[in-house]
């Protein structure tokens, strides 16, 4: 079974986090998220897995390159932002003329990844998996599980629009409809592909995790929920779940407090008073004593003398 990671995204909602690494390979619970998807679908079954490139490039390559992941991993490189389309274009000419399973590298889900591929039926141009989430629910399908429109409701009444959730098996033939070179949108292909009568198909996800990582709100959720515990599943590809959470080397000084959903990255220090909430502090950061911080993110290495709520502090 072959993959695909879409991971050039440039992250501008996340800047200027982003400016000192690329979206994916953001820590979650000070794990590389890119580190998760390629366990995950190693464990799933799959054997090779095409990742793209773009937004400090070199620096998920050298990720990739450092360790054995036990598959075959391969890279599309784009010197050029192709968009989603174009992304997936690259990527699926990378790995061949087989259907494949595409997964967004800012979306952490427990699905099911290898029942998705084996859901997938051969006259699908596209499976897409979908859910019920609200403001995101976009995508009509009919009573049969066919998709009918996507981003503007369909002329005649089907059922409630659900939201896609990043995750999706492609056939060769939607790659055709991408173009043959530039830049590409992957939700224009899908708006031709049904207007000429292609069938792209649907899979509903129920009972699940899904959480994006694309705004510093949901990279906070998205800690907020794990420490909760509110992803079992994920447990083999996490480290064990604790309220904060301490990367290796990180401490506590005398009488700093944490009150929930804080996660703290390697040889962190918090000094003596301090209190957080809500809040991940990337490796080697330091927080002044006396300060509080809520419904922050701190970057690696820096040095936090005043206190904050709400903000990115790099």
């Amino acid at each position: 079974m072959n993959a695909a990671i879409l991971a050039a995204g440039l992250g501008t909602r996340l800047r200027p986090l982003t400016h000192q690494r690329p979206k994916a390979l953001l820590p979650v619970l000070n794990q590389p998220l890119l580190g998760v998807l390629l366990r995950q679908l190693q464990a799933a079954g799959f054997t090779r897995v095409a990742v793209n490139t773009h937004h400090l490039a070199a620096t998920v390559q050298e990720y990739l390159a450092s360790r054995d992941w036990g598959l075959e991993v391969v890279i599309s490189h784009e010197p050029e932002i192709l968009g989603t389309g174009g992304g997936l274009r690259g990527l699926g000419e990378r790995l061949g003329p087989e259907p494949f399973l595409a997964i967004n590298a800012d979306t952490l889900t427990d699905l099911n990844l290898a029942a998705v591929f084996q859901m997938h039926q051969e006259d699908n141009l596209a499976t897409l998996v979908l859910h019920w989430r609200r403001p995101y629910n976009s995508v009509w399908i009919d009573e049969t599980g066919r998709v009918v429109s996507v981003g503007e409701p369909p002329d005649r009444p089907f059922r409630p629009p659900l939201a896609y959730t990043g995750v999706q098996m492609v056939s060769p033939g939607m790659l055709a409809r991408l173009g043959t070179r530039g830049y590409a949108d992957l939700v224009e292909a899908w708006r031709e592909a049904l207007a000429a009568g292609e069938i792209i198909g649907s899979i509903l996800a129920t009972g699940h995790f899904w959480q994006d990582l694309g705004t510093p709100a949901a990279y906070l959720e998205t800690h907020r929920r794990l420490l909760a515990g509110e992803a079992p599943r994920l447990a083999p590809f996490l480290p064990p779940v604790a309220d904060p959470f301490l990367g290796q080397g990180a401490l506590l000084e005398d009488g700093a407090v944490c009150e929930g959903g804080v996660c703290l990255g390697q040889e962190v220090r918090v000094g003596a008073g301090a209190r957080l909430k809500n809040t991940v502090v990337w490796e080697q950061a330091r927080i002044s004593p006396r300060v509080v911080l809520e419904d922050c993110i701190v970057g690696a290495g820096v040095e936090v003398r005043t206190s904050a709520r709400g903000e990115l502090l790099v």
